[in-house]
């Protein structure tokens, strides 16, 4: 089993940043990829980004340019710098990971962008 635990959502004014983190634990060797989705209010979850084990990255083009996703592999932790923030970011953001044939979410963490 993993546990996934995000961090770092608030309240920001457009324009600004934040970094989510995601602190995984349990069970951690093995894990492949790894993601950040969120999901706004009355629409359906969406992917952001994607980081390999190996550093190989792809981003959702509403976010590309804008989100840097990382990882610390010897901490167990999944990263996302958000800059350049939108109202249209708004959403509860949820890490996900993949080990072997098992997919694993966090409860979220929430970000809210004012205009």
């Amino acid at each position: 089993q993993v546990q996934l635990v995000e961090s770092g959502g608030g309240l920001v004014q457009a324009g600004g940043s934040l970094r989510l983190s995601c602190a995984a634990s349990g069970d951690t060797t093995r894990i492949s990829f790894m993601d950040w989705y969120r999901q706004a209010p009355g629409k359906e979850r969406e992917w952001v980004a994607t980081i390999s084990n190996g550093g190989y990255t792809n981003y959702a083009d509403s976010v590309k340019g804008r989100f840097t996703i990382s990882r610390d592999n010897a901490k167990n932790t999944l990263y996302l710098q958000m800059n350049s923030l939108k109202p249209e970011d708004t959403a509860l953001y949820y890490c996900h990971a993949l080990r072997y044939a098992t997919y694993y979410w966090g409860q979220g963490t929430q970000v809210t962008v004012s205009s």
